[in-house]
């Protein structure tokens, strides 16, 4: 059985490095906002190309904050793509605003630049992207855009560690960047975490006080913040795999590479454009008999993913709160496949999966 994804098998290249560190924090006696977090926070934001990060609890503490600490107007108006994870919707409600759906572009499963201009109204006051499966949105339209209209700029990152656009990284483009290092991430921990990059001073200011209860001194409080704070031993883990991060990038994109090379052409498969710099961490193709394709490769023995079986405006959680239809992200949530694409995964695994793929 070839396996979807193997955490473990994924980090058992990295074990002594990893338990080494944790030792080290163990033994330091310092737990909370410590070396590691502000050596990995400084770390994080050279690699990315960023004058600040900010670590926090996990990926949609990161977009919460990342929402309040732009200080719009209660009740504002963002935009956001109708067929991003839940996450992205959540946390712009869970800041006390109005996500705001806009149909994706069906090659790349991101949002349209051609449909935001028609969901813009006065109420308008920031466009919240996803770089979904590690590909970079078009930022370069997106960001003429929001310049145009006078919006603020939020990047959900949770996908795309490394992604980059003309040699620029996700992350970089808007006034903050939103980064998930879920196990499952291209840069994982070995639990919850999160982290936001930004180049606006007052931005990370706040930030720095809202994870912290609204403190950047001890018993003194400026805002009602939160306790989302980057755990130590995390940016212990986070700081040896950052590492290795280049290197699985490129590990995962020969793997890519040798599908595009042999999975046949009645698959859609992901878009490649020579400005693009992806990083896969989903490699999601598209049939319209998906679930009888799932089911068979289940039979042959290779185990695959639906990123996502449900789009957010068919979630019970988001009734009464996203109206109208969405046919775009039905179709995508209707027809997407998840392939095996781990650092787990050898050249060999993913030459076995096309082979078999074949046969379908």
């Amino acid at each position: 059985m070839i396996e979807y994804e193997s955490l473990a098998d994924s980090n058992k290249q990295f074990m002594h490095e990893l338990e080494a560190a944790a030792t080290n924090v163990i033994r330091s006696g310092w737990y909370v906002l410590g070396h590691e977090v502000t050596e990995f926070e400084k770390e994080f934001a050279t690699w990315v190309g960023s004058r600040h990060c900010i670590g926090v609890a996990n990926g949609l503490d990161a977009l919460i904050l990342s929402i309040e600490a732009l200080m719009l107007p209660k009740g504002s108006e963002i935009l956001v793509a109708s067929n991003t994870y839940i996450a992205t919707i959540l946390a712009i409600i869970r800041a006390g605003h109005k996500p705001v759906l806009v149909e994706p572009d069906p090659a790349t499963f991101n949002i349209d630049p051609l449909n935001i201009t028609t969901k813009i109204t006065s109420s308008t006051r920031a466009i919240c992207v996803t770089h979904l499966f590690g590909k970079t949105c078009r930022m370069d339209t997106i960001c003429a855009l929001a310049n145009e209209y006078g919006l603020k700029l939020i990047e959900d990152c949770a996908q795309s560690h490394g992604a980059k656009l003309g040699g620029r990284m996700t992350g970089t483009f808007g006034d903050a960047g939103c980064f998930s290092f879920y196990p499952t991430k291209n840069l994982g921990a070995l639990g919850d975490a999160g982290a936001v990059v930004t180049d606006d001073d007052e931005i990370a200011d706040r930030l720095r006080h809202l994870r912290n209860y609204g403190s950047k001194q001890k018993y003194i409080n400026k805002y009602a913040g939160v306790n989302s704070r980057l755990d130590e031993i995390q940016a212990a883990l986070l700081r040896v795999k950052l590492r290795h991060l280049d290197n699985m990038s490129e590990h995962k994109r020969n793997l890519a590479q040798i599908y595009f090379n042999n999975l046949p052409d009645w698959l859609t498969l992901p878009r490649q454009k020579e400005d693009e710099y992806d990083v896969f961490h989903i490699f999601g193709v598209r049939h319209e008999e998906r679930d009888r394709l799932k089911s068979w490769l289940l039979e042959q023995g290779v185990k695959t993913e639906i990123h996502y079986p449900i789009p957010p405006h068919r979630q019970e959680a988001m009734y009464g709160i996203l109206q109208g239809d969405y046919p775009i992200a039905d179709m995508l949530h209707e027809t997407e496949l998840s392939l095996p694409i781990s650092i787990g995964h050898t050249l060999n695994d993913i030459e076995q999966i096309s082979s078999i793929i074949k046969k379908f």
